[in-house]
């Protein structure tokens, strides 16, 4: 079997999806993507295409290593994400052949289902309390939501006790436990983290969520001594090799991989295996699409340390499309409990409605994040 074509469809919301081609008619999906920079890992994608054309799919780990030792400049986001899509698709095209899913070829299974997250409130969060009771009843366990707005690096206590408000409103609307995962999106600088987890403590987090940003990660070391809430990182870290100090380094309690960022299935089971053995746990980032998120499933049904997952049916950001709408079985991500089960058709898993993303393409998206600024003019994390 050789691989013939790459093919990729920017598609909306934000997504941009992969599909690889054989001459033997098994074709796989892969999800390549940086949110807001879909055009760039698309050409990624293509350079990369280069060392795979006419070769052996099934041989994943060396088009792994070949795609990223090749090249004298590695790892980054755009280039990590255009690996990851590719080794999605590789992996899917492997368990279509095997007739298994892909799980059962990186061991079997741990587990029959994952805990699952629903997203409450938006990019400045409000009415955050009855979005959570609305989660809760609709049968999920936990929530997460944007803990604050853009803030300095010192900051007003106005601005504290409005993220405190809103926790508290969530917190008073789901009962006393609900998972509550508080994203703190890197908006935070050290000064004001500091400030705002010893607040929070009292409503019994699930987790702060980037606390502070990646670049920053030292400063992990004061946050988690000012605090017991389990520290949660990783969706902008992107190989073993950046998950390497911050394990070692021993603050950090949950690690969150994307398998869309972080070099895909063989990458980042390699980084859940690394977590475990320092204790950590882990709960993957994928506010994407049905690609993403399928092969997250994969790898947390190997994973002992996997305890929840993210998923984006409903996220403020899904306008206009959403995870199930590219989908033939739109029952594959049926979420019962809060849990959802695991995947067990060949290949990743899931049936992608190839005519309904070719539609889709024709539309395409040109999705940016968008741009904050400060009162004083300067540029704010969003």
């Amino acid at each position: 079997m050789k691989i013939t074509k790459f093919e990729t469809f920017i598609v909306p919301p934000r997504w941009l999806f992969l599909k690889i081609e054989t001459d033997e008619g098994i074709v796989g999906w892969g999800e390549p993507i940086v949110e807001g920079r879909a055009s760039t890992v698309k050409a990624a994608v293509e350079e990369l295409s280069e060392y795979l054309i006419g070769k052996d799919p099934l041989r994943i780990e060396d088009h792994w290593q070949t795609m990223y030792r090749s090249g004298f400049y590695r790892g980054g986001p755009i280039l990590m994400s255009a690996i990851s899509g590719i080794d999605q698709a590789l992996w899917d095209i492997k368990g279509k052949y095997h007739n298994a899913p892909v799980y059962e070829l990186m061991g079997g299974a741990c587990r029959d289902s994952v805990r699952v997250y629903s997203w409450i409130g938006g990019d400045r969060p409000s009415d955050v309390g009855k979005a959570a009771k609305e989660a809760v009843e609709a049968g999920f366990t936990a929530v997460k939501m944007n803990g604050t707005e853009e803030l300095q690096y010192i900051d007003s206590y106005q601005k504290i006790d409005e993220a405190v408000a809103r926790i508290a409103a969530v917190r008073e609307a789901v009962g006393e436990y609900v998972g509550i995962g508080i994203d703190f999106h890197g908006r935070v600088h050290k000064p004001m983290a500091k400030i705002l987890v010893k607040e929070l403590e009292q409503f019994r987090p699930m987790f702060i969520e980037e606390p502070v940003l990646p670049e920053n990660n030292e400063a992990l070391r004061e946050i988690a001594r000012a605090t017991n809430i389990p520290i949660a990182t990783g969706e902008r870290m992107f190989s073993k090799w950046d998950f390497k100090k911050l394990l070692e380094d021993g603050y950090v309690d949950i690690i969150q991989p994307d398998l869309s960022h972080a070099g895909g299935i063989t990458e980042c089971k390699k980084i859940f295996a690394m977590a475990e053995a320092y204790d950590v746990a882990v709960a993957p980032h994928c506010p994407l699409g049905p690609i993403a998120l399928a092969s997250c499933l994969q790898v947390d049904a190997t994973s002992h340390n996997v305890f929840i997952q993210e998923q984006s049916l409903g996220i403020h950001y899904n306008q206009g499309s959403d995870l199930l709408d590219y989908l033939h079985d739109k029952k594959v991500f049926e979420y019962k409990d809060g849990y959802v089960d695991m995947l067990h058709q060949p290949g990743l898993g899931i049936s992608i409605n190839e005519e309904f993303v070719r539609k889709q393409a024709e539309e395409g998206h040109n999705w940016k994040n968008p741009v904050w600024r400060h009162k004083d003019g300067t540029i704010a994390e969003w």
